[in-house]
């Protein structure tokens, strides 16, 4: 699966808070991998399921200036019971920028955010 950006103002290390530069902030990359990530996860799910990302390994190796082209690939590597594994890479017309591996589980829609919902109220 791949998804595509174009490195406007918002998504540099400087207006995120990820760093002091204006360059392609590798947090708003690492969400472009998982966002690649879901929507190939997603083709194999149910009606009700989803998935949520448990485990993100990457390694940002090269900067992408404002006004870059950014493609982020996510390979599905594997399926074991509800997890599934990627292999990503993140390229911009330069070449690589970005590589790494991504785990993902599947949930219960519903069932999941009633869970996460119910710790505010325990306070």
């Amino acid at each position: 699966m791949i998804k595509e950006t174009t490195v406007t103002p918002e998504l540099l290390a400087n207006a995120v808070g990820s760093g002091s530069l204006r360059v392609y902030a590798t947090p708003m990359a690492a969400a472009l991998c998982e966002n690649a990530a879901a929507a190939l996860a997603q083709e194999y799910l149910d009606d009700g399921c989803t998935t949520v990302g448990t485990m993100l390994c990457i390694e940002h190796i090269s900067p992408t200036p404002l006004g870059g082209h950014v493609c982020a690939k996510a390979v599905l590597t594997g399926i074991e019971g509800r997890k599934f594994s990627f292999s990503l890479t993140v390229c911009d017309d330069a070449g690589e920028i970005m590589h790494g591996t991504h785990e993902r589980v599947s949930v219960k829609s519903e069932s999941f955010q009633k869970k996460a919902d119910e710790k505010l109220m325990k306070k």
